[in-house]
């Protein structure tokens, strides 16, 4: 069993000497002290270090590739470690099978060979629970692992942010408007001579600072430019967008959807009759807090009264604080007695116990208006200076951010102090002083302040795919490609326009679709698929529930009284078995950039499934791969997608066929138009 909160990987691994990215032909180096410019070459350039980009990184590293790994914090890992959610969210069905790519099968495998189990939290909302600054130590070992096996090159720059893209036209384009990366910006920074670390103050605090070329009272800054290998064209490199927000789509302003899509018969259960890009799923600031044998002193936040009208245990079968304890409880080195609430069985919390807290009605900061939103929309970044040449700082909003944190630091408040609960009435919420909240360098979020490095993002700027013949307006996966929903029900027959309702009646009839467009079969009359669509260029899986966190009604959302955006919950629900189409990760526009993680060409809705620890594995994998596959053959991802039609000797048959036989899959066991028995998939 490691140590409580560092393992001697773990220090190994945040040593200085990796912390600093490593320069081909250089020996591994800290910053300047003063400002610098520095070159680098690389195949693919994976811009976002979360799970989808190490993900890209780990298969693009097999194939024996030059990547260069660039991220906002000084941890790899995002869902995992810098946002600190590290309770892998998994489907029971597809967990039973361990049918999930082979980088994260090995993940998995790296946890349990490092607490002696996979599951050292002994926590009921997964099969795995463990510490964030230890996923950092192993994830970034198993990319230098993937760096020897496959002969590749890992250049790993922490604390670096993209700041401007230089474009050129791609002369092979097949129609004018197409682009090429010719270069990324980034900024990489580290603290200024005689102040503190890193981490030491929330992101909140230096985040536009991070963006700025200019040293700071704070931050020395590094620029650095990637570029193609020498001797290469814009065309022979990759860049794949990884970010948690969809920073590159922003920042080119590339075609993309931010927030709700307009109510449609591919999005029925949409919340609005408009676009609103306002109201993106709420984010959260995680935090570890332990369990003490004597009851601890707790100083009220000078904030704390703004925020508390907003806290709840929000259902009364889960008004029990042992339950939200231990629901992401990362470490427990002594097993309490069992117990019961609610019909969940637990472990009940001993002394040493360390929980993260990651809840709805708790530490979610959940915006959604024009004067509160977290994640710019394109009027927004126009109007800030973000798209004139460097005005780029990243395309959040830095006082919602910092409202966030404080949300958080709040929330533990009231789950030791607090009395209220604005969800369940008075007489709830009872007192809990044997805890403390953990920060330092050395605790589990690896922060002084103790909350995550970076907050936990649901959901993004997301592109719309290329347009196709059945996808005129560009590509995109919607809900009715994946929900488990009953669309007989009443509500949309009352909520539907009737020729809408009939639209969705005939996208639902699958192989009865012919049919109904020849008049033979009347919508209603025809067998509703049961599966999800799938895709003859699908590179991935995914499976989770339609899962929302929805924005609030009101500003700001701690608001006495506030509600959760109306009808936002409609599309909430089980989904089947999904697929990751490659058409989902290929861009408008710019030529050599593929997307992976959160941003894919997702609506709203399916967004709430598409955003879970093992899609992003898979994503980022069916990225890398493809990136690998097109340096190999001189061939662009949207040209992969256009050449030789679907054949068996097609670009992207070769590329789906290297991903299944490297052990990424790319359908679920029986998918077939055939096969419509899905009931036990949960």
């Amino acid at each position: 069993m490691p140590g409580l909160f560092c393992t001697v990987r773990q220090r190994a691994a945040i040593s200085l000497t990796l912390a600093i990215a490593a320069l081909s032909g250089q020996q591994p180096r800290t910053l300047a002290v003063t400002a610098s410019t520095q070159t680098i070459e690389c195949d693919i350039l994976i811009v976002g270090g979360g799970l989808a980009g190490a993900a890209a990184a780990y298969e693009a590293l097999l194939a024996g590739r030059e990547v260069c790994l660039t991220e906002i914090t000084d941890w790899v890992g995002g869902q995992i470690s810098s946002q600190g959610t590290s309770a892998l969210d998994e489907r029971a069905t597809q967990r039973s099978r361990l049918f999930f790519p082979r980088g994260y099968l090995d993940f998995r495998d790296r946890i349990e060979d490092e607490y002696g189990e996979l599951n050292p939290g002994d926590c009921w909302v997964s099969a795995s629970c463990f510490i964030p600054a230890d996923a950092h130590a192993i994830l970034l070992e198993q990319l230098r692992d993937a760096e020897d096996r496959g002969d590749g090159t890992l250049r790993w720059f922490p604390s670096t942010v993209a700041k401007e893209i230089d474009l050129v036209t791609n002369p092979d384009a097949p129609t004018a408007g197409g682009s090429l990366i010719a270069s990324v910006t980034a900024i990489q920074h580290a603290p200024a001579p005689g102040t503190p670390p890193l981490n030491s103050e929330p992101l909140s605090q230096i985040i536009e600072d991070a963006y700025r070329y200019e040293d700071s009272d704070r931050l020395t800054k590094t620029v650095v430019q990637f570029i193609p290998p020498a001797g290469a064209a814009p065309r022979d490199w990759i860049v794949i967008e990884a970010t948690e927000t969809g920073e590159l789509i922003g920042l080119a302003d590339i075609p993309y959807r931010l927030g709700i899509d307009a109510l449609s018969h591919l999005e029925p259960s949409s919340a609005s009759t408009e676009n609103d890009p306002y109201c993106t799923q709420g984010f959260t600031y995680t935090f570890a807090m332990e369990a003490t044998e004597e009851p601890q002193i707790h100083d009220i936040p000078d904030f704390y009264t703004q925020y508390a009208p907003y806290f709840s245990y929000e259902l009364e079968r889960l008004a029990n604080f042992d339950l939200v304890f231990t629901y992401r409880r990362i470490w427990s080195p002594e097993d309490g007695p069992e117990a019961t609430f609610g019909g969940i069985g637990f472990s009940e919390p001993t002394p040493g116990d360390i929980s993260m807290q990651n809840w709805t009605w708790g530490n979610d900061y959940r915006p959604g208006r024009a004067e509160d939103n977290l994640i710019y929309t394109r009027e927004q970044l126009r109007a800030d200076g973000q798209l004139a040449p460097g005005g780029w700082l990243g395309g959040l909003r830095t006082a919602t951010l910092q409202r966030g944190e404080e949300h958080a630091f709040a929330y533990f408040y009231w789950l030791v102090a607090g009395t209220t609960d604005s969800q369940l009435g008075e007489g709830v919420k009872q007192l809990h002083p044997n805890y403390r909240f953990v920060a330092g360098f050395d605790a589990p979020m690896g922060t002084a302040h103790g909350l995550s490095k970076y907050p936990y993002i649901r959901e993004g700027r997301r592109i719309i795919g290329r347009p196709a013949p059945a996808y005129p307006n560009g590509f995109t996966i919607w809900e009715v490609d994946l929900s488990r929903q009953g669309y007989d029900d009443e509500y949309y027959r009352q909520t539907l326009p009737p020729e809408m309702y009939r639209r969705l009646q005939t996208e639902l009839s699958g192989r009865n679709l012919l049919a109904i467009l020849s008049g033979e079969m009347a919508p209603e009359d025809a067998a509703k698929r049961t599966r999800s669509r799938i895709y003859a260029d699908s590179v991935g899986i995914g499976h989770y529930a339609i899962d929302f966190h929805p924005c609030m009604t009101e500003s700001p959302p701690e608001k006495p009284g506030n509600t959760e955006r109306e009808g936002e919950r409609q599309g909430a629900g089980q989904a089947y078995p999904f697929q990751i189409p490659l058409r989902a990760t290929i861009p408008q526009e710019i030529d050599n950039l593929l997307v992976a993680g959160k941003s894919i060409a997702t609506s709203h809705i399916a967004a709430a499934a598409y955003r879970v620890h093992s899609f992003e594995w898979s994503s980022g994998a069916a990225v890398g791969t493809t990136a690998a596959f097109a340096l190999e053959t001189g061939i662009l991802p949207y040209e992969i997608m256009d050449s030789d039609g679907f054949g068996r000797d097609a670009p992207v048959q070769q590329l789906r066929y290297r991903l299944q036989s490297n052990g990424n899959p790319i359908a679920f066991p029986d998918t077939s138009i055939f096969n419509e028995d899905w009931d036990d998939w949960r």
